[in-house]
């Protein structure tokens, strides 16, 4: 239980906090806006010298609430004159503040200067990063490509396969600084469905059980037809074996990530890989692919998109 010494001192550091957030002046701001999330940072160069988060994601505001919404987060930060803001994600889609049309693959990650929002508070000048498509088989992505942008300056003439884990996964093969092709899997939002909204949610449960999830990725990913048979079989091992929670948890991954690295393999099979995410997940995707011999390398997708970020607002400055 929190007693109140403890309770005064935490609300003494989340104020200290927010003046040292709202008390910096930025040289220009750094936007990561996707369907649930707005991050924004105060940037220095290629320093962040501070960050906000909030929930006011695309998927939360009509177009004429994309600005009212950053100006709300960001006015602290803003001097003298006009402050770029470089954004990346979702505020470039169709149902965003302005739509950035995608460039084609093969391509650079940042094929083109950021597209500038027309229009803008005078405090303002605002730049959206465009996302790729790709015509055969039909994909597309808003975000990842400024991970992977973000990557590659860190990494130059790095080649081989990047995979982005999360709702949407995606895997993206690239040479000679292009991205050549790429495909998404819905594994995350599938998770999401069956865990939450399926018969499962009564079998799955919290924790995590590394054996069940190496189970059920050995099932599906020698045998993925197998997948719709062995999701139900997780309700049965609850009904009859008493499966814990968290195993349950583990083998509906597994499963879901097997069948997926089974349809990736022409991607990852005999390359170099590296994983971009968060967390867990970036871990759990690390250990699978190591697992079938791949040489993996782990990079945070936050740390990656701000290193992309900054590559669009070299962009930016120079005219390019």
């Amino acid at each position: 239980m929190w007693n109140r010494k403890g309770r005064d001192r935490r609300t003494m550091r989340r104020a200290e906090s927010l003046e040292r957030v709202m008390s910096v002046t930025a040289e220009w701001i750094a936007v990561d806006w996707g369907t649930s999330r707005l991050r924004a940072f105060a940037m220095r160069g290629e320093t962040a010298l501070a960050e906000v988060s909030g929930d006011q994601g695309m998927g939360r505001l009509a177009r004429d609430r994309f600005e009212p919404a950053l100006l709300e987060m960001i006015a602290p930060w803003l001097g003298d004159g006009a402050t770029d803001v470089i954004a990346c994600g979702m505020v470039g889609a169709r149902q965003g503040w302005a739509e950035a049309p995608y460039a084609a693959v093969p391509a650079r990650p940042l094929p083109d200067r950021p597209m500038r929002v027309p229009d803008t508070d005078t405090r303002l000048r605002v730049y959206l990063v465009a996302g790729l498509k790709q015509a055969r088989p039909a994909d597309v992505m808003r975000g990842e490509e400024t991970q992977i942008a973000g990557f590659l300056a860190q990494n130059p003439g790095w080649d081989g396969v990047i995979c982005l884990p999360g709702t949407h996964t995606k895997w993206a093969h690239v040479s000679a600084g292009e991205v050549v092709s790429f495909q998404t899997f819905m594994t995350g939002e599938m998770f999401d469905l069956l865990s939450g909204k399926s018969v499962l949610r009564h079998s799955v449960g919290a924790g995590w059980d590394r054996a069940a999830f190496d189970a059920g990725l050995d099932i599906t990913l020698s045998q993925p037809e197998q997948l719709a048979g062995r999701l139900f079989g997780i309700r049965a091992s609850d009904l009859l074996d008493g499966i814990d929670g968290g195993a349950a948890r583990a083998r509906l991954s597994g499963l879901l990530i097997g069948a997926e690295m089974r349809a990736a393999r022409p991607y990852w099979l005999g390359q170099r890989v590296a994983v971009i995410g968060a967390g867990a997940m970036a871990g759990i995707y690390g250990d699978a692919l190591r697992a079938q011999g791949v040489p993996v390398e782990i990079q945070d997708c936050n740390a990656m998109t701000l290193a992309g970020l900054v590559a669009a607002r070299n962009m930016v400055e120079t005219g390019i």
